[in-house]
């Protein structure tokens, strides 16, 4: 079975989105960061999303995130699902910062729940049934419109349509180039559909 660990932004400045990663969010072991291979422009395909408990949080690292260079894609806000907020790293990646509760329970706290990679898809049905042979199960799925997998690893995985994915994180769908990820797995190298490269844990070379 296919085991997300990690996915590696491919940047620019590697010392400084490692920089970025910790001062903002905490982040090491499920995002790594290596010399970027090619170029891209606009929307890359893919969101990141910080999944945490209570709404002073997602303020916290909102916040912190800011003040370490991100810009503001989209305030943070009450919506019906919950709080949330969007921006984007200095290295282009789209974070998205949420909480499904509505009211704090407690002290405002730094903890990540859970890392989630949103992979844009041109064919959600298609993406789905690749991963499938791949090993994955799925845990969540709405039609041809969204798939969520079940233990993936230290990072979550889902699908969802290229375009409902570029409007929920408030950028424009255009884009071209590379991703500039890659994901890193207990398996084997591939690259599925949609051109998002897989290489095993122990291949990926990282900083």
């Amino acid at each position: 079975m296919t085991n997300l660990q990690s996915v590696v932004l491919e940047v620019a400045d590697v010392e400084a989105t490692e920089r970025f990663l910790a001062e903002a969010f905490g982040l090491s072991g499920q995002v790594r960061v290596r010399a970027a291979a090619a170029e891209s422009s606009g929307f890359r395909g893919f969101t990141l999303s910080l999944i945490v408990g209570q709404p002073s949080t997602v303020s916290s690292l909102f916040d912190s995130a800011v003040e370490a260079g991100a810009t503001v894609v989209k305030p943070v806000t009450k919506s019906l699902w919950g709080y949330g907020g969007v921006v984007q790293g200095p290295d282009g990646t789209i974070w998205k910062i949420a909480t499904s509760a509505k009211k704090d329970t407690g002290p405002a706290t730094r903890a990540i729940d859970s890392v989630a990679l949103l992979i844009g898809c041109e064919d959600v049905a298609a993406s789905k049934k690749f991963y499938l042979e791949q090993g994955l199960t799925v845990a969540k799925s709405f039609g041809r419109k969204y798939v969520e997998f079940d233990g993936t690893g230290q990072v979550k995985l889902a699908l969802y349509g290229r375009k409902a994915l570029a409007k929920d994180a408030g950028v424009p769908v255009d884009g071209s180039g590379s991703h500039r990820i890659v994901l890193t797995a207990t398996g084997t190298t591939f690259t599925d559909p949609d051109e998002f490269a897989w290489e095993p844990v122990r291949a990926a070379s990282t900083h």
